[in-house]
């Protein structure tokens, strides 16, 4: 009996394993918004690591979250790193692109729950022929997958809890730029 359990054990561990090994190398998660104001105006929310307590999902999840900014909070260079509980973790950005008002690009660290580098865009589209600024945002993140991450996708979607802080996001985001 206990010879079958264990040969169901490890038929379990190998199909697990093999499924983490097919997994794509690297990921990326994107979701978009339109929000009823200027490119420049939603620009400003996202250039500026100050203004993201009006919008990010992340900002309100620890109410005692270190945060801290670099010398410079806006802009190309900019830097913001956070220590916070488990729901926020530890990390730090900095903006390594900025194309006003279409494009800003960040560079994302994550020191816990677990070590990872990604890169953040925002795109910013002009939409609206009569007269009324709109905006398309597309707010997108792209990583690598090592094997943990690969191994962790088996058991969990990472695009749909990830995808929900985006749309959160994004929500908050159009709420504060069209006040």
């Amino acid at each position: 009996m206990l010879e079958i359990i264990g040969v169901v054990v490890l038929a379990v561990v190998v199909v697990v394993l093999v499924m983490a090994a097919m997994k794509p190398d690297t990921f990326v998660i994107q979701r978009s918004a339109g929000i009823n104001a200027s490119p420049e105006k939603v620009y400003a929310l996202i250039n500026d690591f100050n203004q993201w307590g009006q919008w990010s999902p992340w900002e309100h999840k620890d109410p005692a979250m270190k945060r801290t900014m670099g010398t410079t909070s806006s802009g190309l260079g900019a830097t913001y790193a956070w220590v916070g509980n488990k729901d926020v973790g530890e990390g730090n950005m900095a903006i390594t692109g900025a194309t006003p008002p279409t494009q800003l690009v960040i560079a994302l660290g994550f020191i816990k729950p677990f070590e990872a580098r990604n890169k953040v865009v925002f795109d910013l589209k002009p939409e609206g022929a009569d007269g009324q600024a709109k905006t398309q945002v597309n707010w997108a993140m792209y990583g690598d997958n090592n094997f943990i991450s690969k191994l962790m996708q088996v058991f969990m979607n990472i695009d749909t809890m990830v995808g929900k802080d985006f749309e959160s996001g994004l929500a908050k985001l159009k709420a504060a730029a069209e006040r």
